[in-house]
């Protein structure tokens, strides 16, 4: 009896994990990995499934924002939506092509892309943090921060006092911190942010067995903002490493880290303080209405922006479409910086062909990355967009986290995402896409920078890796969907 129970079992775990991947997985290849796990080991390989193949928090997010209206964004000077005069200035830009793309892959009901915005580069942590903790500082009616990294050392008890000393003040204060980013240091951040009375929450809590379901989608957002008027955005989380320099007292224990951050005032900063709600209300059911968090926005520069948001919700590959169309539409150059760079195939193929069709693409990555599976998997890969005309350029030390690109010297995206499947398909983002010269420009010599400290990686030095060394790359690359 007990063979026969087994085996009606086995059958039974087949049907149902092997029918849900078929059904459910979107890509192929992934369902086609399940499939045969479930099928060589149908107990085992159904209970794999079960804890890391369901996206079971897409529903639940899907759920939840079905019962939240969208934040309303208002905005004094109508002039700031779309109309003739943000169409004319797409015009002049040759960007009209690529806002039809973002516009069809972001329904203008959740993000809409806004005129009258002023956006500031920040190029260090001390410049970041410094205007970040002015701001807090000022802050009279509210304060929101959302971030992947809170890290108990030096530059995390900085924001600690800021933070308690506007929660002193009377002012509204809501931190969210990522269940895992929160364990990077110990103790963690979290028990003296509580003492201190900031009202703070966790995103997905990671307790035994949930981290096992929840490892990588993850909150990996970064974004103050400070009386719904000012918001800070980028790719820094709140880590001493961003203060340090090479050589200087203290770098051996918190190495330093390469970043760039935004200041951002107008418009879209309501849409920025939104993504937050969204986030604050999945986490702790609370909604945030109240003019505190949402005052009527006035412009403040000419940039046009919007806000995008993306996660495994309702927004799953939004930024992926916005690459691969900022891709397809560009002229005559497109320069990416990232830290983790493991595009899928169809981002490898939009790279390879903007590439053949004549335009200059070029992408910035460190020379040593701070993981070393991500950097063996990195250079797997190389040698196909080498081959197809791409300029690979390794960033000398310390370790460069920006993450950013820009197309035609017009167009720009900034935020937190990079060209990952964890950041594109696992885990909750931020980004924003900005149409402006002057701006994109200053970012492209900003880019220029890091190209002089740069070198460029060659076919024959790919291709002259030992046999050991490719074979540890190409088994590291096999990892990708969840590195």
């Amino acid at each position: 009896m007990q063979p026969f129970v087994i085996a009606l079992l086995s059958l039974a775990a087949i049907a149902v994990a092997g029918g849900h991947a078929v059904m459910w997985k979107r890509d192929p290849r992934a369902a086609l990995g399940w499939l045969g796990l479930i099928l060589l080991l149908p107990v085992a390989g159904a209970a794999l499934y079960a804890v890391f193949g369901i996206n079971r928090l897409s529903r639940k997010a899907q759920a939840l924002y079905a019962r939240h209206d969208s934040h309303p964004v208002k905005i004094r000077d109508s002039s700031a939506h779309a109309g003739p005069a943000l169409k004319e200035k797409l015009e002049q830009l040759g960007l009209t092509e690529l806002d039809a793309v973002v516009s069809r892959s972001v329904p203008a009901v959740a993000r809409e892309l806004l005129g009258g915005n002023l956006v500031q580069p920040l190029q260090s942590g001390a410049d970041a943090y410094g205007a970040m903790l002015r701001a807090i500082g000022d802050a009279r009616r509210s304060v929101t921060l959302c971030t992947y990294i809170f890290d108990h050392d030096p530059a995390g008890q900085r924001f600690l006092d800021a933070l308690r000393d506007a929660t002193a003040r009377g002012v509204q204060v809501r931190v969210l911190i990522d269940a895992l980013g929160d364990r990077y240091t110990f103790p963690s951040m979290l028990g003296r942010l509580e003492r201190a009375g900031v009202t703070t929450a966790v995103f997905l809590p990671t307790l035994w067995p949930a981290h096992m379901v929840y490892a990588n989608l993850r909150n990996h957002r970064k974004l103050l903002v400070v009386d719904g008027e000012l918001a800070f955005t980028g790719g820094m989380n709140i880590r001493q490493g961003h203060v340090m320099v090479d050589g200087a007292e203290g770098a051996e224990r918190y190495p330093p880290i390469v970043d760039l951050h935004f200041r951002i005032e107008g418009p879209v900063v309501a849409e920025l303080q939104a993504i937050f709600c969204d986030d604050w209300a999945f986490t702790t059911g609370e909604t945030l209405h109240s003019d505190d968090f949402f005052p009527i926005l006035e412009r403040r520069g000419g940039v046009l922006a919007r806000a995008l948001d993306d996660g495994p919700g309702r927004s799953l590959s939004r930024l992926r479409w916005v690459k691969l169309g900022a891709l397809a539409c560009a002229h005559s150059r497109v320069r990416i910086a990232t830290p983790y760079f493991l595009p899928d195939e169809g981002l490898l193929t939009g790279l390879v062909t903007a590439a053949r069709r004549g335009v200059d693409v070029e992408v910035l990555i460190p020379e040593k990355n701070n993981l070393l599976m991500v950097q063996w998997a990195c250079e797997a890969m190389l040698w196909q967009l080498l081959d197809g005309g791409v300029t690979i350029r390794k960033v000398a030390p310390p370790f460069d986290h920006t993450k950013l690109m820009v197309v035609d010297d017009a167009w720009t995206l900034l935020g937190s995402a990079n060209w990952d499947a964890r950041s594109l398909r696992l885990n909750f983002e931020l980004d924003v896409e900005c149409y402006d010269r002057e701006l994109a420009r200053a970012l492209s010599a900003l880019l220029d920078d890091k190209v002089s400290r740069s070198r460029v990686v060659t076919l024959e030095e790919v291709d002259s890796r030992s046999v050991p060394v490719r074979l540890r790359d190409g088994l590291a690359r096999l990892a990708t969907p969840y590195l």
